[in-house]
């Protein structure tokens, strides 16, 4: 199975391919393709049906991680903490344990370098996040794209660095200020909406299958419309149990 450090060490040799993952049956289809499967926090979203991440509990976060795991023979799979959960040093340890308890190999915070030290120093690998924040952040637009918010975030992404994370995720800033981060750190970056100079690339599983229909984000490329046959499978469903088609011979008991 991959682990942190050999997502560390694929630094300026190989690109690192990331995908959330939040059940059981789509990261059985994933694994052993993509080097990471993220537990994400979105799943609020593009699962439970919130308006953003911030309903999701370690509950909803330890069930997911538990089903993914479950299916990980190849992928590393990372454990996203949820708002509150990493607020105080004992919060932050606890929650992150519970998460490799449910099958986790590290967990994913969003900014606080402080938090992520600590929870190194205490045999946790951890994955760091910064430039839009959707836990923190209302305002969801690009990041960093003035000289002032651009050094903050850059500062950033060298505390997380000295924080011992082992890899960094870059969310919705330009494809240059992700340039100068991805090359002003020892750990590799991993992009969202943060162009194609990162280590590596991370998005929604649900946004790249046609699930999710809320929104689409201009970072998003569609690699298929599995929403459009699912919703035409229900259709066609409907119709021959109405009809009185289905369940016809072949599929009863005799």
């Amino acid at each position: 199975m991959t682990t942190p450090q050999q997502i560390t060490s694929m630094k300026h040799k190989q690109k690192i391919v990331m995908l959330t993952a939040y059940d059981f049956p789509t990261a059985r289809l994933m694994d052993g393709i993509v080097d990471i499967m993220l537990v994400g926090d979105s799943l609020g979203m593009v699962v439970l049906g919130c308006e953003n991440t911030t309903k999701v509990t370690m509950d909803d976060m330890a069930r997911a991680t538990e089903a993914v795991a479950r299916a990980a023979k190849s992928s590393l799979v990372v454990g996203d903490l949820p708002i509150g959960a990493y607020d105080s040093e004992k919060d932050a340890l606890k929650n992150a344990n519970l998460l490799l308890k449910a099958g986790a190999k590290a967990v994913k915070i969003e900014r606080k370098p402080e938090i992520a030290e600590f929870l190194v120093k205490n045999g946790i690998d951890v994955m760091g996040h910064i430039g839009l924040t959707p836990q923190t952040i209302t305002n969801f637009k690009v990041q960093g794209k003035n000289e002032e918010s651009a050094k903050v975030l850059l500062e950033e992404g060298k505390a997380m660095d000295n924080a011992n994370c082992f890899s960094l995720v870059l969310e919705c800033i330009p494809s240059g200020l992700a340039k100068n981060i991805t090359e002003s750190v020892s750990i590799p970056t991993i992009g969202i909406g943060a162009g194609i100079h990162c280590d590596g690339q991370v998005l929604v599983t649900h946004d790249i299958l046609g699930l999710f229909e809320a929104f689409k984000p201009k970072f998003v490329k569609r690699y298929a419309e599995i929403g459009l046959e699912m919703k035409k499978a229900f259709e066609q469903y409907a119709e021959e149990v109405r009809k009185g088609k289905f369940p016809s011979d072949e599929f009863s008991f005799h």
